[in-house]
């Protein structure tokens, strides 16, 4: 579950105890862009201490931490710093190449071996540049520990002059990242929406990436989280359908039917596939026992 992951930069340590007491469902550290070049190494000493904490092990919340790009200076010190604490996906920005990919991999699982870590930390991969859009099912597939694809429209759009309020150019690239994250087996994730006062445009873009499958949003402020938590989760009609296609497979069965109709429309194993993760989502969240 993780229908919104709020963002905040590793050298701002007075947000993390806000960010754990908050509802978003995950939490993002970043030691990328949000952290001066001068701030580096303190952010990483600030944000390792904070995941070795008891209140952070203890949070039943999704930990991310976006380093920098593996062909930086600062990705091996980064990992070095967060992989002795509890991490659950790294954020791996920038994706040049599968090869790439590979080898954030390679510089994690050395340092689980050194210090005789479980494997635990997956890969989300940022889709932010046109050549990551374009080779995003490569990446998608370049290791087991790839989780999923998060897209990156402002850095995506900003420095080819791409008009963020161009519905069709979102709906595009948020078309793009989800069938590359389909095709390979894992979840895309939707971009930050910059315009923290524009919650009506942050609900709309939240929506259209809902509607394309996407597991969640990205929040760069508290209070885009209640937002995205509603928008990404289940509404009380789908979930009174998905219980009727799902219950209504055991006659089907007795019948010998591979389709059959529920509230007046033709389902069958795509539709029966959908419905059974709209309960599995509305248990999760308490919606339903």
């Amino acid at each position: 579950m993780m229908r919104s992951k709020l963002f905040m930069p590793a050298s701002r340590p007075e947000l993390f105890a806000k960010a754990l007491a908050s509802d978003a469902d995950a939490l993002s550290f970043d030691l990328e862009d949000a952290v001066h070049e001068s701030r580096k190494e303190e952010a990483r000493r600030l944000l390792a201490g904070f995941l070795c904490s008891a209140e952070a092990a203890d949070s039943r919340k999704t930990m991310i931490v976006r380093v920098n790009p593996v062909a930086s200076v600062h990705f091996a010190a980064d990992l070095d710093a967060v992989l002795q604490a509890r991490v659950d996906l790294i954020n791996l920005p920038k994706p040049q190449s599968p090869e790439e990919v590979r080898g954030a991999v390679a510089a994690i699982e050395g340092i689980e071996r050194a210090r005789g870590l479980q494997p635990r930390a997956r890969l989300l991969i940022n889709i932010e540049s046109p050549l990551a859009l374009r080779i995003a099912f490569q990446l998608s597939r370049a290791h087991t520990r790839v989780a999923g694809l998060q897209l990156g429209l402002g850095d995506l759009f900003e420095p080819l002059a791409i008009v963020r309020g161009n519905v069709a150019a979102v709906h595009a690239a948020m078309f793009a990242t989800r069938m590359a994250a389909g095709e390979a087996g894992i979840f895309a994730y939707d971009a930050a929406f910059a315009d923290i006062a524009d919650m009506d445009g942050f609900r709309a873009e939240a929506r259209r990436a809902r509607d394309l499958g996407f597991l969640g949003k990205s929040c760069i402020h508290p209070s885009q989280v209640a937002v995205a938590n509603e928008v990404f989760c289940p509404t009380a009609a789908e979930i009174a359908h998905a219980q009727k296609v799902v219950a209504a497979v055991a006659a089907a069965e007795v019948k010998g039917l591979g389709a059959y109709v529920v509230d007046g429309k033709m389902v069958d194993g795509p539709f029966l596939t959908r419905a059974a993760a709209v309960v599995a989502e509305a248990r999760r969240l308490g919606l339903i026992a």
